[in-house]
């Protein structure tokens, strides 16, 4: 299916670690349902499969996403028992493969420090890391090509963190070349892994600041109808814990969920506003239009519209605070199946396949609640 001149097709990827899977799920349904995304843009793991999307031919991409995700989960694989209706079973066979990646790594991802950080030369990146992310380097340089990334073809957006001023900070293929560090410092979360240096600055993990860069494709000036696939793997909203172990979970979530809402929200209200205070400009008389506050609300930008169609993961009730870095392959599977099965509901759903393509504004579509995939949670 042929994307229409006048649309962009644009994928929004937050970090989240081993649950990044999901989105390599609500990418296979995308393409295979409605478009290829034309822009990516992602924190973390997200600028992670971004990078993998872009860094393709479009006959590739699933392929690659795939074979990364499999590398990842390559190390623990489930006994028989640990199935989703076998809960014990499966938060032992989570805690267990959680605590192997905190003792030994994730291969092609991130490998302990020897000698450990506390005693390398004070000073040196070595010392304010617990991992060595080289392996991630090689995985990323053997699967991404980067001249594609750079051809313009699709265009790609990571965020990261400069660590010398604390602001955040986005590289865009747009704006840019983009190269294996900026992917890097997208995901280089502290103390875990080191900070990653691009031209004499050093950069952490981009969901320090903000997890997701809905608010930087939304900021940015465009003349075509926006389509926005927003992918977010931390659910904002949330029972009561009952348990310590639940209170660590859910403080997760609320930190590292993008608020998306609140995003759009936002947006939604300076539309509203731009498009007040140009209605207001047309009709003021010619001699009032150079008065400099009317000048001034007339570079208040107004967009064609925004629909944001907005999926987010929600945890099984056997995982843990532990789930962002528990990279087995049975959840590796399911992240990936619940992606793709909730993909693919919304795009099925009458509520989107009959909604109305206004001329202005912000939609929002959240429309997997009901989704099969959500049938087991806690």
């Amino acid at each position: 299916m042929s994307l229409p001149d006048n649309e962009e097709c644009i994928l929004v990827l937050q970090g989240g670690g081993a649950l990044g899977a999901y989105q390599a799920g609500v990418f296979e349904a995308l393409g295979a349902h409605y478009h290829q995304p034309t822009w990516l843009a992602g924190i973390s793991i997200g600028a992670v499969n971004a990078a993998l999307i872009a860094g393709n031919p479009s006959d590739r991409r699933v392929a690659r996403l795939r074979e990364f995700w499999e590398l990842l989960s390559s190390s623990f694989q489930p006994p028989a028992l640990a199935t989703p209706a076998n809960a014990t079973a499966r938060q032992a066979l989570n805690e267990s493969s959680a605590a192997q990646v905190l003792l030994f790594g994730v291969p092609g991802f991130f490998a302990p420090r020897f000698p450990p950080a506390p005693l390398q030369p004070r000073g040196t990146l070595e010392a304010i890391s617990y991992y060595d992310t080289e392996p991630l380097r090689q995985t990323l340089e053997r699967l991404v090509d980067f001249d594609r990334i750079n051809s313009g073809a699709v265009r790609l957006s990571v965020g990261a963190v400069n660590i010398r001023t604390g602001n955040f900070e986005y590289f865009d293929s747009a704006k840019q070349r983009i190269d294996v560090r900026h992917i890097m410092a997208s995901g280089a979360l502290p103390p875990g892994f080191a900070p990653i240096e691009i031209d004499g600055e050093y950069y952490w993990d981009g969901g320090l600041v903000s997890n997701t860069p809905l608010q930087y494709v939304l900021d940015q000036p465009g003349k075509r109808r926006r389509v926005v696939f927003q992918v977010d793997l931390f659910a904002a909203t949330g029972a009561l814990p009952t348990t310590l172990a639940e209170v660590t979970e859910r403080e997760k979530d609320i930190r590292f969920s993008s608020r998306t809402r609140l995003n759009t929200t936002m947006e939604l209200n300076l539309q509203v506003i731009a498009q007040a205070a140009q209605r207001l400009i047309a009709k003021l008389p010619p001699g009032l239009r150079d008065d400099p506050d009317v000048r001034a609300l007339s570079r208040v930008r107004t967009e064609n519209a925004v629909e944001v169609v907005h999926l987010i993961y929600r945890s099984k009730h056997y995982e843990s605070q532990s789930k962002d870095y528990e990279f087995s392959r049975v959840s590796m599977q399911e992240h990936w199946g619940a992606g793709r099965a909730d993909m693919a509901h919304t795009l099925h759903d009458p509520r989107w396949i009959r909604r109305e393509r206004s001329a202005g504004g912000v939609h929002v579509f959240d429309l997997t609640s009901d989704s099969p995939s959500n049938s087991s949670l806690a």
